[in-house]
């Protein structure tokens, strides 16, 4: 399951204070630190660590290299990573997007020399700055054991789900941007804006993490909750959460969603450039891409890895129906600021 900003060390168990210390290696004039040091720091956001886990172990016995995992909300990990820009901390960067845009727009990647031949050009950046790694989702997840299942947005606006709904924060949280897009999309933007304000007197509250939401919808603390389609079926999976994931139908009776890969780049002034870079290069090799679907719950993003696992079946057949939307994600980030000041003036956020 997701826990926000949860330290996984693969070879050795360290406290996360250990780890920040250890990992100090970059400065504000570059990399510093020892090239001989066997290790790598992956910030991501979170939702992959099962896939990681048997991943990063394989890698560790190839290469010898030691990851290290800090993981947290989308919004979040640029904002920690931001905070150490004049000391690096991080090696790779793994987020949602629009947040890996923002990256590359504050300064906090460097362009990458990997192989993405095998990568559609929607999934990378043309100029080499960041690549999706496992393609995920938007959708939204309801308790199994509920008597009454909303199917539609409308649905989510009854009296009998006061205090029974809760999504994680747009602008702090890849899953809860998503959710103000696919709105946007649907509903137009003051549209959306009304049904936010009018879905208020359900919720709950602010999240900054989606991960959080899943265990309280299993539990029935909550009917309704966002997450994301690789999330959600990983958690159904391996936790064996009550709840089940759907689109909510709009006002014509369509099913839309928003593509929300995961996307991974290399840290400006990484304090182990060379590690990072061969990590980076085993993640979206064909052998590895091969296994998420398996093993993740998602969809691999090169063109010429096609699973035929069971959890592969389950995937397509979860989509099927249902519109993906595909945004522009540089003009999303542009605006973005103005668009999260409207919401939380609507909302009292």
């Amino acid at each position: 399951m997701k826990k926000s900003l949860r330290l996984l060390s693969l070879l050795a168990v360290a406290t996360a204070g250990t780890m920040l210390m250890t990992g100090c290696g970059g400065t504000a004039t570059g990399n510093t630190a020892s090239a001989s040091e066997q290790k790598v720091t992956v910030y991501s956001a979170d939702g992959l660590a099962d896939w990681y886990g048997a991943t990063f172990e394989n890698f560790t016995k190839d290469t010898g290299i030691k990851v290290e995992l800090i993981e947290a909300g989308s919004g979040e990990v640029i904002s920690r990573a931001q905070k150490e820009k004049s000391n690096p901390q991080a090696d790779v960067i793994v987020t949602l997007p629009p947040f890996i845009q923002q990256a590359e727009k504050n300064g906090l990647l460097q362009k990458n020399s990997l192989d993405l031949s095998g990568v559609p050009a929607e999934s990378k950046s043309p100029e080499g700055m960041y690549v999706s790694v496992v393609n995920n989702y938007a959708a939204m997840i309801r308790n199994t054991t509920a008597a009454d299942k909303p199917d539609t947005w409308q649905d989510l606006l009854d009296s009998k789900y006061e205090g029974k709904i809760q999504y994680s924060t747009p602008g702090q949280a890849g899953d809860g941007t998503a959710m103000l897009l696919v709105l946007q999309k649907i509903k137009g933007k003051d549209g959306a804006l009304d049904y936010l304000s009018a879905l208020q007197k359900n919720n709950v509250g602010p999240s900054a993490s989606t991960g959080k939401l899943g265990p309280k919808v299993s539990k029935g603390e909550l009917s309704v909750a966002n997450s994301d389609v690789q999330m959600a079926l990983q958690s159904i999976k391996a936790d064996k959460s009550a709840f089940e994931v759907f689109f909510p139908k709009n006002n014509d009776g369509a099913r839309a969603t928003l593509a929300l890969p995961y996307v991974m780049g290399l840290a400006a002034d990484a304090p182990h450039q060379d590690n990072a870079a061969q990590l980076m290069d085993y993640l979206i090799s064909k052998p590895v891409q091969e296994t998420i679907s398996g093993s993740a719950l998602g969809l691999p993003v090169r063109s010429d890895v096609t699973p035929g696992d069971e959890n592969f079946t389950a995937l397509k057949k979860t989509m099927d129906g249902v519109t993906v939307l595909q945004p522009e994600w540089n003009e999303v980030l542009t605006d973005l600021d103005a668009d999260l000041k409207d919401y939380n003036t609507a909302t009292g956020q």
